[in-house]
């Protein structure tokens, strides 16, 4: 390393104050403490690569040094591990961001304070810790990331959440920096993890083949329930009471006691998001961290129109639980999902000409013109597929579009039901009078359109599934 980058990082380091330690095991913040200041400019300011986030908020530097795990079977065959490289991480640190900000409904274009400084450095060992470092700057407070470049999903989420959470928290912090609660930091991670993980993470390339660069991708349905998984770790282990969440140990925290805690915290941060101004109330709570040395206090302050003391939180924490464990149908769609899956059924792909000279084009008819203009053997078939699209989607439709599903398939049956044997032409004083099927088809598209006016409604008013003193606080993910 050059001379002037190592007075750089010297000068950055300056003023930490090892006095400003807490909540970890006290030999592990030494030994962490301590590789960290021998090692550090051997191994984590030497980049070969220097990149800078599209919002200029995270700098991200590379390690000419590969990590001796990046290309191990047990990496290449596992698709819980990420191998980061600063290309890929300036935009999937972004896209997290965006994600995270998003479930607390802040404008993601609004101006940061405090710069993120990502450090990359070749992987010991498959389960190397993430240590967080927060220092006073000018603007408010800075943060060292120390990343691992191969590493779980789990531990890549939790760490950039905690870290953003914190610059966050800090923007109008004075002499001493917030304190996360670990339940609000793995609850996040746990839900962005379920809902965007193919999004917000981009991994290297695994191996090269012919020259190409090769890798793995496991796809997974989007828009399922985000508590899928919750579900059925909770299901097995009894859910965690909230004092119990408010003091994890190490090995829940590690995701050692089964996931127990990881599920039981995502439900909480899931069901606090839902209260009335539940995202505004968890905002204030962030804001108001760096004023108290304890967040309970905080908690309490944030949350005062809901829960006047602790008990009634552990009031309503025990059932929310029960209402979570005992409403267990099964994967469900997210309500954005469900609009979506819903609109795609109701309506028909078909390809027209507009003359009889021009090329087909593609238009989507509704359920409704089906039913008027297509001859009935066309016409069943159509809509005997929806009927069964309908009934099939009916189990995991998010309760808001549940019933109106079951609305739409009950048409479908009845108009398919009395339509086989409703051709009889009645004829009242010499006037022909509608058969049956006519008046089937038009009691149909009244009904359809009924629905449809329904559907409208509930679309636009169903809201969507939603210093002074330095601290060197080594986060173990």
């Amino acid at each position: 390393m050059s001379g002037l980058l190592h007075r750089l990082i010297v000068r950055w380091l300056n003023g930490f104050n090892s006095s400003a330690v807490s909540r970890f095991n006290a030999a592990a913040i030494v030994l962490c403490a301590t590789v960290f200041f021998t090692n550090a400019s051997a191994q984590f300011f030497a980049p070969e690569q220097n990149v800078r986030s599209l919002s200029g908020q995270f700098i991200i530097t590379g390690s000419s040094e590969n990590s001796p795990f990046a290309n191990s079977p047990v990496v290449a065959t596992n698709a819980d591990y990420i191998r980061l490289e600063p290309a890929l991480l300036a935009v999937s640190v972004e896209r997290l961001k965006k994600s995270l900000w998003e479930q607390f409904a802040i404008n993601p274009s609004m101006p940061w304070r405090g710069q993120i400084f990502l450090a990359l450095h070749p992987a010991r060992a498959l389960d190397e810790d993430v240590v967080i470092i927060s220092k006073p700057s000018a603007g408010g407070w800075d943060y060292l990331v120390r990343l691992p470049d191969v590493l779980t999903r789990t531990r890549y989420v939790r760490a950039l959440t905690s870290v953003l959470l914190l610059e966050f928290a800090n923007r109008q912090a004075g002499a001493r920096p917030a304190e996360i609660p670990d339940w609000l930091t793995d609850g996040l991670a746990q839900q962005l993890l379920a809902a965007d993980s193919s999004e917000i993470i981009l991994s290297s390339p695994a191996k090269t083949v012919n020259g190409l660069p090769m890798g793995r991708l496991d796809l997974t349905e989007r828009g399922l329930d985000p508590l899928a998984d919750a579900r059925r770790v909770l299901k097995i282990f009894p859910a965690l009471t909230f004092e119990r969440l408010s003091w994890p140990t190490g090995a829940q925290l590690s995701g050692a006691d089964g996931g127990v805690y990881r599920a039981s915290a995502q439900v909480f941060v899931a069901r606090l998001l839902a209260l009335k101004n539940g995202p505004a109330k968890l905002r204030a709570l962030l804001q108001t961290l760096p004023r108290y040395y304890n967040w309970q206090t905080a908690f309490q302050i944030a949350f005062q129109e809901k829960f006047s003391r602790a008990l009634d939180v552990e009031k309503w924490w025990a059932l929310q639980v029960v209402d979570f464990v005992s409403r267990d149908h099964g994967p469900r769609w997210t309500l954005a999902a469900s609009r979506e899956k819903l609109d795609q059924i109701l309506s028909v792909p078909v390809e027209m000409r507009l003359s009889s000279n021009a090329l087909p084009v593609h238009a989507e008819i509704s359920l409704q013109t089906v039913i008027r203009n297509f001859d009935s053997d066309r016409q069943a078939a159509i809509l005997q597929t929806k009927l069964r699209d309908l009934e099939l989607a009916g189990f995991q439709m998010a309760s808001p579009l549940a019933v109106l599903t079951d609305a739409y398939r009950r048409a479908l049956e009845k108009y398919l039901g009395e339509n086989q044997n409703t051709t009889r032409t009645y004829v009242v004083n010499k006037h022909p009078q509608p058969n049956l099927a006519q008046i089937n088809t038009r009691d149909t598209i009244k009904k359809l359109n009924q629905l449809d006016a329904r559907r409208r409604t509930l679309e636009a008013t169903v809201k969507p599934d939603k210093s002074a003193q330095p601290s060197l606080t080594p986060i173990k993910f």
